[in-house]
């Protein structure tokens, strides 16, 4: 039986398995292979323990086996914590048994150099060759809380199994998962599935994202990631979860260095790797976050939601203890994106009737009296939520539940208008106590500890209810690319234009006669430059002169140009001097693609000419991209204003840009073999219904390295 690789397949025997085998049991519960069985015991699991042992015997009051082949019935899961070699070989005997599915607790594999990577790549061969699902090796386990199933040994589970919940984390790394684990426990949040993947021979985060999502005790997926294995995978797994309504919340540790060296195009050193999982993820409907704190907080969040959702763009109003504190919230708001209401009338005057000296526009200023006559607050607050305006209301707690007089208070004002309102979703900033925390969060009100965190996981939240963005990509077939376009920047604009890209007419010209004559032809002032695939940053040298009028001064011009390059780059292969009409106005944007290891082609866009590596202002996608993607990256850019006629300008002609942007992510898809890099610098983008005009074009083929290129 060969080993089928769909996502999740054979993950129900992991995540509920009726019967568990634990190979390399110990009698000493302290051990890795006697926690295991102690936990199971301690934790109530119902299904059959069956604990292996070469000495046989009662293995903490259960009989023990002296191997897999004596065990009275197949198990649904086995669980590997024998060290070593002896890992590979227990995971054998439960193949030839036809268990279908073991956790490798045991280290030593491909963390360990060549000769653990080779023990993995047969411990890999065997889960491929019988079909038997393998988590691991070096991986911290499963638990399952519904089931009180536990493949773990953990010490996150010694003093307590964590609450049953909606909440699953998938990680792979084991200590961070576990952290995560006992911290949503604290916050209130229950869980629902925990499992840690380990060096991923076999199953890895996509299988368990994907299982997650059909999982009716799961509302959310959290995900640790260190890095991709399979792309593919990764986003098929993500677009399962968003087809199945479960928000998935990824913190994705560390930053690539892959692609972070000094690049041969614009794009490439605008496009660093760590910023392509950012566009993958919004691509897909993930939300990133930067910080265990976050992604525990949007997990409990989301849990005391529970079927209520933050829109894309919530409507937000504030109520501070103070005017500073209001200051602060405002800025928080702002700086991620989020707009405060101005309070309506009918709100305020409720206000004013019960705080006549309090601020009653949006932050609301609760004043002093907030904590002097807290019974003023449950009247504030429910004036602000009855506010039609509002979606979500965020109140500054401070300090006020850490006090005996305020605490009870506060918490009955908050649960009567909880209940007044359920259709309001409340978020309170208040970092403890713990047991006030899960209160509010069982009533359904969110709560983040600093206000910086509050605002972004407002955003968050809003940023899970983005729609995906509507049309889809037909597939492209792979094709070779003419060596003509990466021979100089004519070959590339011939390529690309024929792609769809626009480009101006042009002449190539081999001698001052020639330009001189192409000029002429002309009838207007040329833009002049140096045709050289050997030189990449043509005005740096002088390879570039613009408003030439006549014969006569282009002629000049082409031998100044000429005599630049040789004194320059004197090794350069020159192909001519390319001359065109000059062509000014309008706004000048960066297009480009860029190759990622794990992703493939990404196409950026972001503002360009001059100021394209100094504002770094760009949007990406993984390619191919639809033409609503193509708009949506516009959007995204801070310089949009500029194309959305700001300050009385024109609007541009942004139905131009997106056809370019799809035009050109296709050709990055059909080249991929050939393709390492694109470069368009600027994207002349002229009014609406004028369109959009390259003017520059470099095309960087696989494998060729900056030395290379300018040898």
């Amino acid at each position: 039986m060969s080993g089928e690789r769909r996502l999740g397949r054979g993950l129900d025997q992991i995540f509920r398995p009726r019967s568990i085998a634990v190979i390399g049991a110990s009698t000493d519960p302290r051990k890795t292979g006697g926690r295991p069985v102690s936990l199971l015991k301690k934790h109530g699991y119902a299904g059959q323990i069956l604990p292996v042992n070469p000495k046989g015997g009662m293995i903490q009051d259960l009989p023990g086996y002296t191997g897999v082949a004596e065990l009275p019935e197949v198990p649904d899961l086995a669980l590997i914590a024998v060290p070593g070699l002896g890992a590979l070989a227990a995971a054998r005997e439960c193949a030839a048994r036809g268990v279908p599915a073991a956790i490798v607790l045991s280290a030593g594999f491909a963390e360990m150099g060549p000769e653990g990577a080779a023990a993995q790549a047969e411990l890999r061969a065997v889960a491929d060759r019988t079909g038997m699902r393998v988590l691991g090796p070096n991986c911290l386990g499963t638990v399952s809380v519904p089931e009180r199933a536990i493949g773990t040994f953990s010490v996150a589970l010694e003093t307590e199994m964590p609450a049953e919940g909606p909440v699953a984390i998938v990680s792979q790394s084991g200590n961070v998962g576990s952290l995560a684990m006992k911290m949503l426990g604290r916050s209130g949040a229950g869980i629902s599935r925990f499992l840690a993947s380990g060096n991923e021979c076999d199953v890895d985060l996509a299988d368990a994202i994907a299982w997650c999502a059909g999982d009716d005790a799961t509302r959310v997926i959290l995900c640790c990631m260190e890095t991709c294995r399979d792309a593919g995978r990764l986003t098929e797994a993500l677009e399962v979860a968003r087809a199945a309504g479960k928000p998935v919340i990824v913190l994705k540790m560390g930053a690539s260095d892959a692609g972070q060296a000094a690049a041969l195009s614009h794009t490439g050193g605008l496009a660093g790797s760590d910023r392509v999982f950012d566009a993958v993820f919004a691509k897909h409907g993930a939300v990133r976050v930067h910080s265990l704190e976050l992604l525990v907080q949007l997990g409990s969040a989301v849990a005391a939601l529970g079927d209520r959702r933050v829109s894309a763009a919530p409507s937000v109003s504030v109520i501070a203890a103070s005017g500073g504190f209001g200051i602060m919230m405002a800025d928080a708001a702002d700086a991620r994106g989020i707009a405060l209401n101005r309070t309506g009338t009918p709100a305020q005057d409720r206000i004013r009737a019960v705080l006549p000296l309090s601020s009653p526009v949006n932050p609301v200023d609760a004043t002093a009296q907030m904590s002097a006559n807290p019974e003023t607050f449950e009247e504030l607050l429910s004036a602000v939520c009855a506010d039609d305006a509002n979606e979500v209301v965020c109140v500054m707690m401070a300090m006020g539940l850490d006090v005996p007089r305020l605490r009870d208070v506060y918490l009955g004002a908050l649960r009567r208008v909880r209940e007044s309102h359920p259709d309001k979703v409340i978020v309170a900033c208040v970092a403890s106590p713990d047991d006030a925390l899960r209160t509010l969060n069982e009533m359904g009100i969110l709560t983040f500890p600093t206000i910086d965190m509050m605002m972004e996981g407002v955003a968050g939240l809003g940023r899970m209810s983005i729609p995906a963005t509507a049309g889809t990509t037909a597939e492209i077939a792979a094709e070779p690319l003419d060596r003509a376009a990466v021979a100089n920047e004519a070959g590339a604009k011939r390529a690309l234009g024929a792609a769809g890209i626009r480009f101006p007419e042009e002449v190539i010209a081999t001698s001052a006669d020639a330009a001189g004559e192409a000029a002429e032809r002309m009838a207007a002032p040329v833009a002049m430059k140096i045709l050289s695939a050997d030189i990449q940053h043509k005005s740096d040298i002088g390879g570039v002169v613009l408003g030439v009028t006549g014969r006569d001064a282009a002629a000049a011009a082409y031998d100044r140009i000429i005599a630049a390059a040789a004194d320059h780059a004197p090794k350069a292969r020159i192909d001519g001097v390319l001359v065109a009409p000059m062509i000014t106005g309008g706004t000048e944007l960066i297009l480009g693609t860029t190759t990622d290891p794990i992703f493939g082609p990404v196409v950026m866009v972001g503002l360009g000419g001059i100021f394209a590596e100094v504002f770094r202002d760009t949007a990406l996608r993984t390619a191919p991209v639809t033409r609503d993607e193509a708009h949506a990256m516009l959007r995204e850019l801070k310089a949009f204003a500029l194309l959305d006629g700001a300050r009385g300008r024109a609007p541009a002609d942004v139905e131009a840009v997106a056809g370019a942007i799809v035009a050109l992510s296709e050709f990055a898809v059909r080249h991929a073999a050939d393709v390492a890099e694109i470069d368009i610098n600027p994207l002349l983008v002229r009014d609406a219904g004028q369109g959009a005009i390259a003017l520059d074009a470099l095309i960087v083929p696989r494998g060729e390295t900056k030395a290379e290129a300018a040898e």
